[in-house]
């Protein structure tokens, strides 16, 4: 059995607004094993994203404990809780968020200026990132010279470049259309097969949920039972 990656346990939240309350999450309990391509899948306003933020520490729950990587996230400081994400967690949005005046191979490096690495280093490091998304041929383009799913597989090279332990994927295709969707979810694929990354991806797209190892759906902030 693989060990487990993410542990989810009693999550409840809750987002106050004046006097009202909105119940995102109630009584999750889920684990990801190491390995898996793993999805999350459910409408508008489930709670999928909070879900993912919760994983990634960019949230916290209300009640419950949230375990990523054998820490309790839920628990640590935030400056451990920002080193431990850039040292663990690779991060997919729907929006591209590239830098427009930097080239792909710029917008790919800006995670590891944040390192030690020397130059030459982060140079081996991006190089091989681009070419796992098959991009190694347009690392001196800037993104408006790119199709919107290159641009999407820069940011996927981008969350690769520190080697993370997790990939998060909100929503990745949500932009694209649906030739360019493919590429991305093949790229996710063969990350997850090929070099036994763990994914996990959040989506509504039952044609992007076809491509994960296990699929959950969330709806009303509930996990419906496993089928």
């Amino acid at each position: 059995m693989s060990k487990t990656i993410v542990e989810l346990r009693d999550i409840r939240k809750v987002f106050t607004r004046d006097s009202f309350e909105l119940h995102a999450l109630e009584d999750i309990h889920l684990d990801i094993h190491e390995g898996e391509f793993f999805c999350l899948m459910g409408p508008s306003g489930s709670g999928k994203s909070t879900l993912l933020n919760l994983v990634a520490g960019i949230d916290r729950p209300t009640a419950g404990t949230v375990i990523v990587l054998g820490e309790e996230i839920s628990a640590m400081a935030e400056d451990a809780l920002a080193a431990w994400r850039n040292r663990h967690l690779g991060f997919v949005f729907q929006q591209f968020n590239l830098i427009p005046v930097l080239t792909a191979f710029e917008n790919v490096e800006l995670p590891l200026l944040l390192t030690r690495f020397s130059r030459v280093e982060r140079r081996q490091h991006v190089e091989t990132a681009l070419r796992l998304v098959g991009l190694a041929d347009r690392a001196d383009h800037l993104p408006r010279q790119l199709s919107g799913g290159e641009e999407q597989r820069v940011a996927i090279a981008r969350a690769l470049v520190i080697d993370p332990t997790l990939i998060l994927a909100d929503e990745p295709t949500g932009d694209l259309d649906a030739h360019s969707a493919q590429d991305v979810l093949q790229v996710l694929t063969r990350l997850n097969q090929n070099y036994r990354k763990t994914i996990l991806l959040v989506t509504h797209d039952p044609r992007a949920a076809a491509h994960a190892s296990r699929v959950r759906n969330l709806e009303k902030g509930r996990l419906l039972p496993a089928s």
